[in-house]
């Protein structure tokens, strides 16, 4: 038994499929495929079931590969600790972060990380928070950037700051000459909203007490907060707005953004990480980096209300 061996079981695993695997782990599907079958062999058992399609793992199959994920994980401790030894920061780290944060945040801290650890290799990947799990738990990603909280088995949240929520509104809608928003003043067939799957369109929902009521209907929904606050601009509809989207926003546009009733309500952001991360130095650098470039403002909850997922 061999951890090439061990990381092949995994990779299928992964993506269920031979030639796919053998793609990830840089090898060909053929001698992916001999790997896993020589430690079938040398363990006496089946560990996929390859009448199926996708291909599965059988129920000892399943054990024998969660193993295997602990064995690399702990495997990899052992560069990760040479790495903490080391002067420079250098590694590979592999980042989630959800569509509503990526636009504000990234930008700014690639070009810091870039900038300060050159040896360090970034991996990005934007996408849901349900996907973001998922890749934790199964060793895919190093840690992410979401909302929070969880409330997951296995993973741990670092809070980072707090992310005031805005009312964005048309100059043509009639909310546009106040200053202050109640939730009950939003018409909800005037509200746009991120497609399902966005734990931001969740907490609106939550936010505007739309769980309770049947009587709404969405014209338009998408993935895209910048396609929302440009929709909004050419109707006379609303939209909710993080505070990192509305920084960069121009006088005109600044004058179309409502506070909420006090207290105001808030997203929780984090840092969250599988509970057997080994990558601490990298991590620990990371949320410096993000720290240094929220407002300071920002880091404190105050009297704001978090809104929950």
């Amino acid at each position: 038994m061999t951890l090439t061996q061990l990381e092949y079981i995994k990779a299928l695993d992964d993506h269920r499929h031979f030639s796919v695997a053998a793609a990830q782990c840089f090898v060909t599907q053929p001698t992916l495929s001999m790997q896993i079958h020589k430690l079938e062999e040398e363990l006496g058992v089946k560990i996929f079931d390859r009448t199926k399609q996708p291909v599965i793992p059988t129920e000892i199959g399943s054990g024998i590969i969660a193993q295997a994920r602990v064995i690399l994980r702990e495997s990899a401790q052992i560069k990760q600790l040479i790495d903490e030894q080391k002067d420079t920061l250098s590694g590979e780290l592999r980042l989630g972060i959800i569509p509503t944060l990526a636009p504000y945040l990234l930008p700014p801290l690639y070009k810091a990380m870039r900038a300060k650890y050159p040896q360090l290799n970034l991996l990005i990947k934007e996408t849901i928070t349900e996907e973001i799990v998922q890749d934790l738990k199964h060793n895919r990603l190093d840690c992410s950037i979401v909302v929070t909280p969880l409330n997951e088995t296995g993973i741990r949240e670092d809070v980072l700051f707090y992310e005031e929520l805005f009312v964005y509104v048309s100059k043509m809608n009639a909310l546009s000459g106040k200053k202050y928003v109640l939730a009950s003043d939003i018409d909800p067939n005037q509200l746009w909203l991120l497609e399902e799957g966005h734990c931001f369109r969740s907490q609106i929902l939550n936010l505007c007490e739309l769980r309770k009521s049947g009587d709404f209907h969405f014209k338009y929904e998408t993935g895209s907060l910048e396609t929302l606050k440009r929709m909004v601009d050419k109707s006379d509809g609303i939209t909710i707005l993080p505070e990192l989207a509305v920084m960069e926003f121009s006088p005109a546009q600044l004058k179309l953004v409502k506070k909420l009733k006090q207290p105001s309500p808030a997203r929780e952001i984090s840092l969250v990480t599988h509970r057997d991360h080994i990558k601490n130095r990298l991590i620990r650098t990371l949320k410096e980096e993000i720290l240094q470039i929220i407002p300071a403002r920002m880091r404190q909850v105050g009297s704001k209300k978090v809104v929950e997922i």
